[in-house]
């Protein structure tokens, strides 16, 4: 007898979809996202081995960096164009190594219009963004059509190159967008003025490229369903123009949300899980071509729950797939604990190209490095001891266990996680919990034998071949009359819940960990990135276009926990050197939570009276009941010297090596990379 097949664990989520012409296996759409190795042809062999690897794991649909129609269009200097047919051959690269696995992809057009940074950007009218410092030149009608024609010659050559689709770009305000929306275009002729005029440039691009590519090649349009910007598009002409891109020939609509110059967060670690699938929901009634949603969308039951409930036909995922390649495959398996799920941190993969550095990921450095950073099987076993099971030491401990080494993992505490356990207190980073999750059972996975509430000395780890030291950090302390009253506590007490805090506190450091404590000390109750609806009213979120264009309306005042002061020693505003695209989300978090932050403070003494300051240069008196120590940390390494002293082989790594700044994505990276060459 036959046995029946066995229905997946997502069966909403491995469902085929049937697009007439060709059936993609699953609902995952691998979204754009940018690393870098589209910008020069000697790369075009890692990014191969890029998309490869996660047609590999399992994802039926993907989609390319942006790739510019023309050098008006670039994002930068020499970026990734497809505009001349001698550019075929490098692309051919990649699909060709997708199409090995049985996946399809999506080469992404984007024009980046006045967002591009150069001189020779244009726009529909010559209108300065507010992040960028050139100006764009206005289209000429003239100008208009070449840029069409440009757009239908990209997409011709990327079919040439084997590319199974084009993805037009038409949200995150670049060029199609700053059409569409009245906050951009204010031109007076056939491609402005009323809704209709303005979208009439996108639609004439989709139009001819189904004319010129043929009725059996993908065209996904990545509709700005709410732009978040003042004179953003209104609903109902976003409902008109999805419905004109649809007569137009596209064959799936992709949601985009928010504008790059948008004072609302979109997809930082913070924004709820989801948070916008809504807004695709709104619009499934209105077309009948498959919608897809996007945004914090980075596990298994959010992705099924979305598509259960009708919102959406397909999930994008972009950063949860440079987490985690075997994402598809894990979840069909039903192997949801191993998947090494994003975070949303954005340190390694948008601000490095912010950076104009190679986009990798904080929890997977393999991410863009495919052809750098091989975990190879060993040739010669070693048996390896690793000190201290933050993430630096969880990750050289798993990987060096994965290659077939014999590792033993001490830990001091009773716990792994290290500062990650510290981390995943704050609101917003609930995702942190994911990572520790990961490690803990890639440590069953691989066979590490752990050894918690032990702490390692020399004469243990005499027997081993080589000791990795990942023993991390303990906070600094400050100097000044008064430090040493129990009133004075540590960073790491009050995050662990060690240490009982009033409600007037002074926070003394505002790097990363300063701003982490203020988070912490300035919520009440349920964090918002836990709760959507908090969440939107507290941002200024209205999905349902109730008061304003562009799916705005006037932030609510949150509620505040405690009257804090953020203080640095060094001039100027506290918070500069924090994340390039994160870093401005908990500057405007902590200044809806009426949080005084000051540069150039020295700090004087501590009394009954108070904290005894002086800000640039003017004495003041901070009536608190707390200060919380936050000005750094030094280098917890013990075992080093000794260790040397006896000619054992030893490494030493994350913190314990330097300890400058907590830095969770130079640990595991330097871990993985230490462990892939022992």
């Amino acid at each position: 007898m036959t046995p029946e097949p066995t229905l997946p664990v997502y069966p909403h989520l491995f469902s085929p979809l049937d697009l007439g012409f060709c059936t993609l296996p699953n609902r995952v759409l691998m979204g754009s996202m940018h690393t870098g190795l589209e910008d020069h042809a000697r790369d075009f062999p890692k990014l191969a081995a890029y998309f490869a690897e996660r047609a590999e794991g399992g994802v039926g649909l993907m989609v390319t960096g942006g790739f510019s129609p023309n050098v008006r269009g670039w994002l930068k200097p020499m970026s990734g164009t497809l505009a001349l047919p001698w550019q075929v051959r490098r692309h051919r690269q990649v699909t060709a190594a997708v199409h090995a696995h049985g996946a399809r992809i999506c080469l992404q057009l984007l024009h980046a219009g006045r967002y591009g940074y150069h001189p020779l950007q244009v726009a529909p009218s010559a209108i300065k963004a507010p992040i960028n410092p050139f100006t764009p030149k206005a289209l000429s009608a003239a100008g208009v059509e070449r840029q069409i024609r440009a757009f239908v010659r990209s997409a011709k050559l990327a079919r040439d190159a084997g590319y199974d689709g084009v993805e037009v770009m038409g949200s995150e305000g670049y060029l199609l967008n700053q059409f569409t929306a009245p906050r951009t275009n204010r031109r007076d002729d056939a491609w402005g003025g009323d809704a209709g005029k303005r979208m009439r440039f996108a639609v004439e691009i989709v139009r001819r490229i189904r004319e010129a590519c043929g009725p059996d090649f993908i065209v996904i349009y990545r509709l700005s369903m709410i732009d978040l910007v003042d004179d953003g598009l209104a609903w109902d002409e976003v409902v008109q123009q999805a419905q004109a891109i649809e007569a137009a020939g596209a064959t799936i609509i992709n949601t985009g949300i928010g504008w790059h110059e948008a004072r609302v967060p979109t997809i930082a670690t913070s924004v709820p899980r989801a948070a916008f699938v809504d807004i695709t929901a709104r619009l499934k009634p209105h077309v009948r071509l498959p919608l897809v949603a996007t945004n914090r969308i980075n596990m298994p039951d959010v992705a099924e729950r979305v598509l259960a409930s009708g919102a959406a036909d397909m999930v994008s995922m972009a950063r949860p797939l440079l987490a985690d390649p075997q994402w598809v495959a894990k979840a069909r398996g039903g192997r949801v604990d191993e998947i090494n799920t994003c975070i949303a941190c954005n340190q390694a993969c948008l601000d490095h190209v912010f950076q104009n550095r190679r986009a990798t990921c904080l929890v997977n450095p393999r991410a863009s490095y495919e052809t750098d950073l091989v975990y190879a099987p060993t040739r010669a076993p070693k048996k390896v001891a690793v000190v201290g099971a933050g993430v630096a030491g969880l990750a050289c401990a798993t990987v060096a266990a994965q290659r077939g080494h014999e590792v033993v993992l001490f830990e001091a505490a009773d716990d792994i996680g290290g500062q990650f356990n510290l981390a995943r207190r704050i609101p917003g980073k609930e995702e942190f919990d994911e990572t520790i999750r990961y490690f803990r059972r890639r440590l069953e996975l691989d066979r590490v034998a752990l050894r918690v509430g032990t702490r390692a000395t020399p004469e243990q780890l005499y027997g081993f071949d080589s000791v990795v030291l990942s023993t991390g950090v303990v906070p600094r302390a400050v100097d000044f009359p008064g430090s040493d009253d129990p009133r004075v506590l540590r960073y790491d007490d009050v995050l662990a819940g060690r240490a009982a805090v009033g409600a007037r506190v002074a926070i003394v450091g505002a790097g990363g960990i300063g701003f982490d404590v203020a988070e912490f000390l300035a919520h009440e109750g349920v964090s918002p990135s836990l709760d959507v609806e908090a969440w939107r009213r507290e941002w200024g979120v209205d999905v349902g276009y109730n008061t304003a264009r562009g799916g705005l309306r006037t932030p609510e005042k949150p509620p505040v926990a405690r009257e804090l002061w953020l203080l640095q020693r060094s001039p100027g505003k506290p918070g500069a050197r924090l994340g390039k695209t994160t870093g401005w989300i908990h500057r405007a978090s902590l200044k809806a939570r009426g949080v005084k932050a000051f540069g150039g403070v020295q700090y004087v003494r501590f009394d009954d009276a108070g904290f005894h300051v002086t800000v640039d240069g003017v004495a003041q008196v901070l009536p608190v009941d707390n200060i919380v120590i936050c000005a750094g940390q030094e280098s917890n390494n013990p075992l080093e010297a000794p260790l040397r002293a006896a000619g054992r082989d030893v490494h030493v790594i994350g913190g314990a090596e330097l300890a400058a700044e907590l830095d969770a994505k130079r640990a595991i990276a330097q871990g993985s990379r230490l462990a892939a060459a022992l």
